[in-house]
C-alpha cells in the first residue's frame, strides 16, 4: 500500500512538473511611438536623456542592433507586425483610416484562438469603431485607447475608445486627464487580472509622438528655477506650423519629460511582472514603429535620435526604418545577448506563434527568429528585406546582407536609384551605385519580385 501511495504520489510529481514545462509563456509587447534608434541610452549612451528601465531589458536580454520597423509610419509599420506581411504583400500600405478586412488574420486572433486573453492597450491605427477593422474583430478581448491617429495626437482628450461587452464604444474623459497615464493603469490592471493564465498584453504606446506635452512633474527636472528650459536653445512651436498640434514653448524639456515617462512606464510594468511572480513565464518586447519624428516641434538633430543613423520617419534610410529592439525573458533570453543579424516587424507573428506553441499561418512573409532571441545559432536568415512607400514621392528599399538600395521616384521626374554598404558606411554617405552596376541590377530585380499590386486601391500606387 505505501509503496502504491509512493508510485502514485511520483507519477503526480512527475505529471505536474510536466504540466509546468508546458505551460504556455505571457507575451507582453511594449510598441513605442516614433522612437528613435538614438533615443535610447542602450543603444546612444550619450542621448541626453537617460532610459535607465527600458535598457534593463537588454542588460537582462537580448539586443538587437539590425531590427526594422514594419514601414516608415505609423498604421503600414502596425500592419505588418500584426498580419508578418512586408509591403510588398499588406493591405495597409500607408498611413490612411483604411481598416484592416474581415479576413486578415492578426497574431492577436492566433493567440486568441490558441487559448491566451489578449488586451490592447494604447493606439491601434488599422480600423475605426464599427469597421471590420476594429480591434475587437481582430483578436482582442480588451482594448482601451485610440483608433486612429489623427486623435492621437491628443495626449489630452475628452474621448477615447475601449471594448465593452465585445463591442469598441467611445467612453468620455476628463480632459484633464493625461491619457498616458489612462491606458498604463488600464494595462497593469489587465495583467493583475490575468496573471493565472496565458496573456498578450500589447502596448502600442503613444509617446514619444508629437503634440510634445507631458505632466508637469515629468517636465521639471528639465526646467531651471526660473521656469526656463535646461535644454537650450529651445524654439517654440506654434499651432499655425501643423494645425493639429498644439503650441509648445519649450519642446526640448517636453520631449525629453516624454521620453523619461516613456522609461518610467516600462518600469512599472516591470515591478508588477517581478511583484506577481511572472518572471519565469513572461517574454517582454521592447521596440518602436519607425524612426524618429520632426513634427509638433521635436527636434531629432538636437537630440541625435537616430544616432549614427540617415534618416527620419517618412524615409527609408536606415534612420527611418531601423529601429530598437530589446528581449527579455529570465532563464530564457540569455543576458547581455547582442544581435547583428537583420530582422524586421513582419518576423513577430511567427516568432511569437513559435513561443507561445501556436499555428503559424502560411502565406507570410516573416520568419521565426526564436533562437536569435535565446542566444542560439540562428540558421534560419531572410535573403533580403523588402519596403516600398508613397508620400510626396514614391520610395523603395532592399536590404541584402551589407548591401541597401534605395530608389526614389518624384512624380513626374526621373527615378535615382542609391545603393551603400551598411557595413562600411551606416550612415549612407557614399552612393556606391555608379560603381556597382551589376549589385544595383539584382537589387532592382529582387524589389520587383517582391511587391504585388495592392489589394487595397488606397495604395496601388500604379509604378513598377
Amino acid at each position: 500500500m505505501i509503496k502504491r501511495t509512493l508510485i502514485t504520489l511520483a507519477a503526480a510529481l512527475t505529471l505536474g512538473v510536466s504540466v509546468q514545462a508546458q505551460k504556455k509563456p505571457n507575451i507582453i509587447f511594449i510598441l513605442a511611438d516614433d522612437l528613435g534608434y538614438g533615443n535610447l541610452t542602450a543603444y546612444n549612451p550619450q542621448h541626453k536623456v537617460p532610459t535607465p528601465n527600458i535598457d534593463r531589458l537588454g542588460k537582462e536580454g537580448a539586443r538587437f542592433t539590425r531590427f526594422y520597423s514594419g514601414s516608415t509610419v505609423c498604421a503600414p509599420s502596425r500592419c505588418a507586425l500584426m498580419t508578418g506581411k512586408h509591403m510588398g504583400h499588406a493591405y495597409i500600405r500607408g498611413n490612411s483610416r483604411e481598416p484592416l478586412r474581415s479576413q486578415d488574420t492578426t497574431l492577436a486572433t492566433r493567440l486568441r484562438n490558441n487559448g491566451y486573453t489578449t488586451g490592447m492597450f494604447g493606439k491601434w491605427g488599422l480600423g475605426e469603431e464599427n469597421t471590420p477593422g476594429a480591434p475587437e474583430n481582430h483578436g482582442f478581448d480588451a482594448f482601451y485607447g485610440y483608433l486612429n491617429q489623427t486623435h492621437a495626437h491628443h495626449y489630452y482628450t475628452n474621448r477615447l475608445f475601449e471594448i465593452q461587452q465585445g463591442k469598441t464604444v467611445r467612453v468620455a474623459l476628463d480632459s484633464t486627464q493625461y491619457s498616458d497615464d489612462l491606458i498604463i493603469d488600464k494595462a497593469l490592471t489587465f495583467i493583475r487580472e490575468n496573471k493565472d493564465k496565458p496573456f498578450f498584453l500589447y502596448l502600442p504606446l503613444t509617446i514619444p509622438h508629437a503634440e510634445l506635452h507631458v505632466p508637469q512633474k515629468y517636465l521639471q527636472p528639465w526646467l531651471n528655477a526660473d521656469g526656463s528650459s535646461k535644454l537650450q536653445p529651445e524654439k517654440p512651436f506654434e499651432t499655425s506650423e501643423v494645425k493639429s498640434y498644439h503650441p509648445q514653448p519649450q519642446p526640448h524639456a517636453a520631449f525629453a519629460g516624454m521620453i523619461t515617462k516613456l522609461d518610467e512606464d516600462v518600469a512599472r510594468v516591470l515591478a508588477l511582472v517581478q511583484s506577481l511572480g511572472l518572471d519565469d513565464d513572461t517574454y517582454i518586447f521592447f521596440t518602436s514603429d519607425n524612426g524618429p519624428h520632426k513634427e509638433g516641434g521635436a527636434d531629432p538633430e538636437y537630440f541625435d535620435s537616430n544616432g549614427p543613423l540617415r534618416g527620419i520617419k517618412r524615409d527609408l534610410y536606415e534612420g527611418g526604418i531601423r529601429v530598437p529592439l530589446l528581449v527579455r525573458a529570465p532563464g530564457k533570453v540569455p543576458a547581455g545577448t547582442v544581435r547583428n543579424d537583420p530582422f524586421a516587424f513582419w518576423d513577430v507573428l511567427p516568432t511569437v506563434c513559435n513561443l507561445t506553441q501556436t499555428a503559424s499561418p502560411g502565406g507570410i512573409d516573416g520568419l521565426d527568429f526564436t533562437n536569435a532571441i535565446q542566444g542560439k545559432k540562428q540558421s534560419l536568415q531572410h535573403p533580403f528585406l523588402y519596403w516600398q512607400f508613397n508620400e510626396k514621392q514614391y520610395k523603395e528599399a532592399v536590404v541584402q546582407g551589407d548591401w541597401k538600395l534605395v530608389r526614389l521616384k518624384p512624380k513626374g521626374a526621373p527615378e535615382t536609384v542609391e545603393l551603400y554598404n551598411l557595413a562600411k558606411d551606416i550612415g549612407e554617405t557614399k552612393d556606391l551605385s555608379k560603381s556597382n552596376p551589376a549589385k544595383v541590377k539584382e537589387l532592382l530585380a529582387l524589389a520587383k519580385q517582391s511587391k504585388t499590386p495592392a489589394e487595397n486601391p488606397a495604395f496601388n500606387w500604379g509604378l513598377d
